[in-house]
């Protein structure tokens, strides 16, 4: 598949529309819903099978996605502010949910994400954030130095609000001020 450079518009999509995707252990989409591929502009063929990173935006810190994955290979749920990107380049925000999916005897099967379409005020605010975490990033030129260094950060600026990343995604989802 071509790259996808971004094409600097913004997409959404319905209120109470829920993107859903779910993948196998190791992030390939294993199913999306018709919202999915509508917002993204992938058919289901181009999709079943790609890893879920398809719609990474670049703009979107790396140690963001390495928290997330790390959340969800634990058993945990997480909570996350994401700026995809659709097959044409254009972004689109959302919050997600992003959950394990277990197996009879307990094991992890895969992973499952709904995702919603985000309030503006906490997008701007997340969009802060993330921006001081990706320039981070650009400062190293290995990705492992690179997340842990934004991983740092993000660290630090959570504990100068005295909260956590999720405690900070309800609060700003809930319309609370945290800075």
């Amino acid at each position: 598949m071509p790259k996808i450079e971004p094409s600097g518009r913004e997409t959404t999509f319905a209120e109470d529309d829920i993107i859903v995707s779910k993948t196998d252990v190791y992030g390939k989409i294993t199913y999306a819903n018709d919202v999915f591929l509508k917002v993204a502009g992938y058919t289901e063929e181009e999709i079943i099978g790609a890893p879920h990173s398809i719609i990474r935006h670049p703009d979107m810190p790396r140690c963001v996605f390495q928290l997330a994955w790390s959340r969800i290979q634990s058993g945990k749920e997480i909570f996350a502010y994401v700026m995809n990107m659709a097959k044409n380049g254009d972004h689109y925000w959302v919050f997600a949910h992003l959950t394990p999916t277990f197996g009879p005897g307990g094991e992890i099967t895969g992973y499952h994400s709904n995702r919603r379409v985000p309030d503006r005020a906490p997008v701007a605010k997340v969009a802060e954030i993330y921006a001081t975490l990706l320039a981070e990033e650009k400062k190293h030129d290995s990705k492992e130095e690179a997340m842990a260094a934004a991983g740092a950060i993000l660290t630090s600026v959570l504990a100068s609000l005295g909260t956590s990343y999720d405690e900070l995604m309800f609060a700003l989802a809930s319309g609370g001020d945290h800075g």
